[in-house]
């Protein structure tokens, strides 16, 4: 018996490539050594795909790099900061003057102050923001940062560089304070700049006011800087919410005397000091300084947040407040 070792069968190149594709697929792989021609898709796809986590292992979010976690420190660079200024008075400033035509009282009560301030105002309109850097007195208008809604304003990466860029915006968390912005901002306001924010968190819905957090009040605290309470009147009429196409209406802005934080005051009591002031120079603005005045000192300066009424009867306390002064102030007669 023999023991040599039986030779292999010789076969032809032909009959290999039919043995090779009976071979099963191993469709994870794609078996891409033996078929690397039909792989090469399956592969990238496999590249491409999220890993695989096994069960129970909580997998961390990557963070953000936009809405609040958005760094806005290249916006206050010296071209952004060139970009603008032109910007601003190139051309919000003169379609501001065609759509808004804003009448600015109350403006000489900033004249004493130095330094940064807060500027803390009502919100009716994404009007707003570019009515107030037109009318924002120098040396505050191109040394300033906006308080912008991080979920609205810092979005994507389209939005976040434009805000940042064009209005100066630094994202802000309007549902609450959190670290991170309040931070941003304060550091802001210890290197020099000053703030615009409307503490409301959103426009009104319905023309009357919403109730002010604590953001402008915290920051005023923390960094000692007074707070400005500043009075938007006819921004609704121009863009009011839910409309994308304005229209022509006049305007007013007027602004209040600085508030300071008391000894020992707190952001919530501060907050409502602030909410009171601008509801004076509301009532100002629908009457006159004297009466609105004598209403401040009696307490019974009207709320900005209207009647506890349906929409209908809201609605229509607010056209009651029609606009009555004709000069910057009415005086007492003496």
């Amino acid at each position: 018996m023999s023991n040599a070792t039986p030779s292999r069968m010789p076969i032809t190149r032909k009959q290999a490539t039919k043995l090779i594709r009976k071979l099963p697929v191993n469709r994870s792989v794609g078996n891409s050594v033996v078929r690397r021609g039909g792989s090469i898709g399956r592969i990238v796809k496999t590249l491409l795909t999220e890993p695989t986590v096994p069960n129970g292992v909580k997998v961390l979010a990557k963070e953000s790099k936009v809405g609040a976690n958005y760094d806005t420190d290249w916006a206050r660079s010296y071209p952004a900061r060139a970009a603008r200024v032109l910007l601003v008075e190139g051309l919000v400033r003169p379609v501001i003057d065609i759509l808004a035509t804003p009448t600015v009282y109350g403006d000489d009560r900033l004249t004493d102050i130095e330094g940064p301030v807060v500027f803390a105002a009502n919100h009716h309109s994404h009007i707003d923001t570019p009515l107030m850097l037109s009318v924002i007195p120098e040396p505050w208008r191109h040394h300033l940062f906006i308080g912008a809604a991080a979920d609205y304003f810092f979005g994507n990466q389209i939005t976040s560089t434009l805000s940042a860029l064009v209005i100066g915006a630094i994202p802000i968390e309007r549902t609450k304070v959190t670290r991170n912005s309040a931070d941003q901002a304060a550091v802001l306001l210890d290197d020099g700049w000053s703030m615009l924010i409307f503490p409301e968190g959103g426009r009104s819905p319905d023309g009357w006011g919403q109730q002010f957090r604590g953001g402008a009040a915290y920051l005023s605290l923390r960094c000692n800087v007074p707070v400005v309470p500043v009075h938007l009147e006819g921004t609704g009429k121009v863009l009011r919410k839910g409309k994308n196409v304005p229209r022509l209406h006049p305007t007013s802005v007027t602004f209040g005397k600085p508030i300071m934080p008391n000894e020992g005051e707190d952001s919530r009591h501060l907050a409502i000091r602030i909410e009171e002031a601008v509801a004076a120079l509301a009532d100002e603005s629908a009457t006159d300084w004297w009466q609105a005045r004598r209403r401040a000192a009696a307490g019974e300066t009207p709320s900005l947040h209207g009647p506890e009424a349906g929409s209908w009867r809201r609605s229509w306390s607010l056209d009651d407040r029609k606009r009555t002064r004709k000069g910057k102030r009415n005086w007492p007669e003496v």
